[in-house]
C-alpha cells in the first residue's frame, strides 16, 4: 500500500464558517484498490451470493438489451459472484421486489429501500419531459389515463398490449404514441415495472408494485440531495462535485457543489495521483484512510468486464486514475471502429491488460473469441493467458455454453 501523505492545511468553507483541513494525498495504486472495492471488484468472485447486496454496494446495475454473451446488468454481477445466474434478477425485481427499475444516467435497478430518496428523480424527470418536443407525440391525458384504466382493469400491460402507430415521418428513433405515454408515466413513477419477458417490459400500477410504506414516504429535497450525494461519494471513495452530480444523474451539478460546500465538516480534502503522475482535487469521507487500509491488494485473477460496467462507465475517470483509454462502438459505424462491436476490458489486478472481443453462438454452443488486444507495455506471459483461458470457460459456464472456440 502506498503511504497516503498529508499536505499542510488549507481553509475551506463550510456552514458559513472557515475551518482549517489537512488535505491527504493518495497515490495512484491506492485509488485504483480503493475504485475498485468501493466497486465490488478487490475480492475474488466466488462464495456466498447476495444478489441484493452486490446491487446495494453498487447503488445499481444498468440495464442494457445488447445480449452478445450476456445482457449488461447479468454479466455486472456475475462480475463480482460467479456464482450468480441470470434468472436470478428476475426474480429479485418481479417475485421479491427486492429491486425497482428507473433512471439514472441510463435505464438501471435500483434497491427497493431507495425510494424514499427516488422522489425527486421522478419530479424532475417529469419537468425534463414536460419540456422535451420528442414527447409531443404521445398520447394526452386522456389517453394516458385510458392505458392506467386497462392497467388497473386487466394487470400489467407490456408495449404490445396496444396499437397505436407513429405519425408522420418514420425515423430510426420513432415511437408511437402509447409507447411514449408509457415510458412517461413510467419515467414520472405513476407506472413501474412488474417483470419482464425475454426482457419485454410489463408496466403496471406503482401503487401494485411499490411497497406502501416506502412509496409514500416523503423526505425533504435536501434530504434528498444529502443522501444522494453522499451515498454517491461512499460508493465511489473519492470524487469531484462533477463526479458526485454523474454517478447518479439525480442532481444538479449546481446542487452537488452546494452540498460539498455545506458537508465539509463530514468530509476530507484529498489529492489524487494521476495515471499519468498528475495530481488532482477531490473529496472523500472523513474516513478515507481506513477505507484505503481496509481496501488491501485486488484480486490477481483476470477478469472479462461488461463495456457497462460501473468501473468503466466513467471514461474519463477511467483514463484518469488507470490510463485505460476505452469506448462503447455498437454505435459507431462499421468503418470508423477502431475496436470492434462489442469488446470487453480485461481486469487483472489493479491494471487493464487488453481487450478482448468473444460473440455467443448459442446453437453451436460455442463462445467464440474474435479478437485479442494486449494493452501496450503488458507482457502477455503463459500465466496471463492461461489465466485469459480460465476466465473464458467460466464465462461459457455462466451462459450455458460447451466450449470456447478461437475464431482466429
Amino acid at each position: 500500500m502506498d503511504i497516503p501523505r498529508a499536505t499542510p492545511f488549507i481553509e475551506v468553507s463550510g456552514n458559513g464558517e472557515v475551518m482549517r483541513v489537512q488535505v491527504l494525498r493518495i497515490g495512484n495504486r491506492d485509488a485504483r484498490h480503493l475504485w475498485l472495492s468501493s466497486q465490488g471488484l478487490s475480492q475474488t468472485p466466488t462464495g456466498p451470493l447476495d444478489v441484493a447486496g452486490i446491487i446495494r454496494q453498487l447503488g445499481f446495475v444498468q440495464l442494457d438489451s445488447i445480449q452478445v454473451v450476456s445482457r449488461a446488468h447479468h454479466h455486472i454481477l456475475w462480475s463480482r459472484n460467479q456464482n450468480y445466474r441470470e434468472p436470478m434478477l428476475d426474480r429479485l425485481l418481479a417475485r421479491d421486489r427486492g429491486v425497482f427499475e428507473h433512471f439514472t444516467h441510463d435505464a438501471s435497478v435500483l434497491p427497493m429501500e431507495f425510494l424514499p430518496m427516488w422522489q425527486r428523480q421522478f419530479d424532475r424527470m417529469r419537468a425534463k419531459l414536460d419540456r422535451s418536443n420528442w414527447y409531443r407525440g404521445m398520447l394526452d391525458r386522456e389517453g394516458r389515463d385510458a392505458i392506467r384504466a386497462r392497467i388497473r382493469q386487466e394487470g400489467a400491460l407490456s408495449t404490445k398490449a396496444f396499437d397505436t402507430e407513429v405519425t408522420g415521418k418514420r425515423e430510426m428513433w420513432s415511437r408511437p404514441p402509447h409507447k411514449l405515454a408509457l415510458d412517461y408515466m413510467w419515467y414520472c413513477g405513476d407506472l413501474a415495472t412488474c417483470h419482464r419477458v425475454n426482457f419485454t417490459k410489463y408496466y403496471d400500477l406503482a401503487e401494485r408494485v411499490f411497497p406502501e410504506a416506502l412509496r409514500t414516504a416523503r423526505l425533504s429535497d435536501e434530504e434528498q440531495v444529502d443522501w444522494l450525494c453522499r451515498a454517491a461519494l461512499d460508493r465511489m471513495g473519492f470524487g469531484s462535485p462533477g463526479d458526485i452530480q454523474r454517478f447518479w444523474d439525480a442532481v444538479s451539478l449546481d446542487e452537488a457543489k452546494t452540498w460539498v460546500e455545506g458537508a465539509m465538516e463530514s468530509l476530507r480534502p484529498v489529492e489524487i495521483e494521476t495515471a499519468q503522475r498528475g495530481w488532482v482535487k477531490a473529496i472523500a469521507p472523513a474516513d478515507i484512510e481506513t477505507r484505503i487500509e481496509a481496501a488491501g491488494t485486488p484480486t490477481s485473477r483476470l477478469r472479462i468486464l461488461n463495456p457497462f460496467d460501473p468501473v468503466i462507465r466513467d471514461r474519463q475517470r477511467l483514463q484518469r486514475f488507470f490510463g485505460f483509454d476505452y469506448r462503447v462502438e455498437m454505435f459507431v459505424p462499421a468503418a470508423r471502429r477502431i475496436w470492434g462491436y462489442y469488446v470487453f476490458p480485461l481486469l487483472e489486478g489493479h491494471r487493464f491488460v487488453g481487450r478482448i472481443e468473444v460473440k455467443a453462438d448459442r446453437k453451436a454452443s460455442v463462445l467464440m473469441v474474435l479478437n485479442l488486444w494486449e494493452e501496450p507495455g503488458i507482457a502477455w506471459s503463459a500465466a496471463r493467458r492461461e489465466k485469459l483461458r480460465a476466465e473464458l470457460d467460466r464465462m461459457a459456464r455462466f451462459v450455458g455454453l460447451a466450449r470456447v472456440e478461437w475464431v482466429n
